[in-house]
């Protein structure tokens, strides 16, 4: 699964693509809130954690284990949400914000300094910033908030730089399809979000 073919002039694998299309239907399936996008999200985390780990992008392997069991608890809080009934699209709160910038903050600086200390990578920063913003965006998409889409967006341009860098360019593909799905999913929840107030 890892020997290297081409695919439109990108060099890729057929580990690599097939990651590719998990991880285009599970946006796709969560932009319209059908829980089956969490069992494509396990599938696709599950392969990506192997192309990722062979990019020595460590921060993004590891991730890709966190997203395994985000998804898990994920699917019971779309499926079950608070108690027995299933979760509503809602907003952060002046709260739910800070909550979610110093997580990110506070991710960035453990990753980053794991991964520079203890690994062979050679981009520990970004791979530890963009590891601790996914982290944060998972969560909040987990309990259907609409900033998800936002911390989405951010995480998944800077991603495509990353992703040309390290020669994964049907990845870097997939990471500008995902902001444009990102930017789709933040319209369709705000537009939701506003019905229910």
């Amino acid at each position: 699964m890892n020997e290297t073919l081409a695919v439109l002039g990108f060099s890729t694998t057929p580990l690599e693509l097939i990651s590719f299309a998990l991880a285009v239907t599970t946006v796709l399936l969560n932009v319209r809130q059908n829980h089956w996008a969490w069992l494509f999200s396990i599938t696709s985390s599950a392969t990506y954690a192997v192309v990722f780990f062979d990019a020595r992008l460590y921060g993004d392997s590891g991730l890709q284990l966190v997203f395994i069991a985000a998804s898990v608890w994920g699917w019971y809080q779309w499926l079950r949400g608070a108690g027995e009934t299933r979760l509503v699209v809602t907003r952060l709160g002046a709260a739910g914000w800070a909550w979610a910038v110093a997580a990110w903050g506070l991710g960035f600086l453990v990753l980053s300094w794991f991964l520079k200390n203890f690994t062979n990578t050679d981009v520990p920063h970004i791979d530890g910033f963009l590891t601790a913003g996914s982290l944060v965006g998972q969560l909040l998409l987990a309990r259907k908030k609409v900033e998800n889409w936002t911390v989405w967006i951010v995480v998944d341009v800077l991603y495509v730089g990353l992703y040309l860098y390290k020669d994964l360019h049907v990845t870097a593909v997939l990471y500008a399809v995902f902001v444009l799905l990102a930017a789709r999913g933040l319209r369709a929840w705000s537009n939701i979000a506003q019905v229910k107030r």
